[in-house]
């Protein structure tokens, strides 16, 4: 069944993502400014959302969005809010990432959650202990975001290649400036703002990819779709639709949910029925169940 097309020029700004981007430094500078007034539970929520909607600007700023400038749009993403995550590194795995023919295979996938035989029985006891936890949400939402800040420095600690050399000290810079403001500027204490804006955040960002691919020989059945998000997916903004974004990656945020209105019947039948009716369905099934199991099935 053939896919249809919404009817749209881009101009050379899209000004809903920019408004949106005002919004998230707002909002974040806003809350890191005022911390004191707030009681922990608003600070929590306000701080974590702030980080993981930000996560979410950054990952529609690598799809080339808002503008067709490559150097402003960078310019809004590169802020690390979360501290962990490099913005170029995120950018170059990202795009990788998206070669839906190797999408889920561990060895050629950075953001696959599978892993080879090898990879596996490398990681010791304790570790595949706890990456089967996090196979589970519930898992995912306590140890994911540790788990994927370990996994990450470890990777990149490991390169000795000029260009992430250059792209670690670049964030490092950047890290800097975001801190400077945290502590220097409003006084929070570095452990608070870990955990109340950098685990929180990165834990909510971590919802959204938690059921969003499964390791299927046919490549359009690898990646899922969460249904009726009215709160999470605007936080995600709309990645939840993950099939239509990995069918049409180009599509600004705004337009993602019509388009897959227009095309859900043809998309549901190529992805073989991978839907969920909610977040909640999502949790229902795979609270402290394990989503799938950690070995890819092709590359045991």
């Amino acid at each position: 069944m053939p896919f249809r097309e919404i009817e749209r020029v881009r101009g050379q700004v899209e000004w809903p993502t920019i408004a949106l981007a005002a919004l998230i430094y707002g909002m974040w500078l806003a809350t890191t400014f005022f911390w004191r007034a707030l009681p922990w539970p608003i600070l929590t929520l306000l701080g974590g959302v702030s980080v993981a909607w930000q996560m979410s600007l950054q990952h529609e700023i690598i799809h080339n969005h808002p503008t067709r400038w490559r150097g402003l749009n960078r310019a809004l993403g590169v802020w690390p809010l979360a501290l962990w995550l490099p913005f170029e590194i995120y950018r170059v795995t990202h795009l990788q990432h998206h070669n839906d023919n190797r999408l889920t295979d561990p060895l050629d996938d950075p953001e696959s959650y599978y892993f080879t035989d090898a990879q596996w029985r490398a990681r010791g006891r304790l570790g595949r202990g706890l990456w089967r936890v996090q196979t589970t949400l519930a898992g995912r939402l306590a140890l994911g975001p540790a788990l994927a800040m370990v996994r990450l420095w470890r990777t990149e600690l490991g390169r000795g290649d000029r260009k992430h050399v250059a792209m670690r000290a670049r964030h490092a810079l950047q890290a800097a400036a975001v801190l400077a403001w945290v502590v220097g500027v409003c006084g929070i204490p570095l452990w608070l703002y870990f955990w109340a804006f950098v685990y929180v955040g990165t834990a909510l960002a971590l919802i959204r990819s938690f059921a969003e691919h499964r390791a299927e020989d046919a490549v359009e059945r690898r990646t899922a779709i969460v249904e009726g998000s009215y709160l999470l997916g605007p936080l995600f903004l709309f990645n939840n639709l993950h099939a239509a974004h990995h069918l049409r990656a180009g599509l600004a945020w705004y337009d993602l949910p019509r388009w897959y209105r227009l095309n859900r019947e043809a998309l549901v039948a190529s992805n073989g029925g991978l839907v969920y009716r909610s977040y909640f369905d999502v949790a229902r099934r795979y609270l402290f169940t394990p989503h799938d199991v950690v070995l890819h099935p092709s590359r045991r």
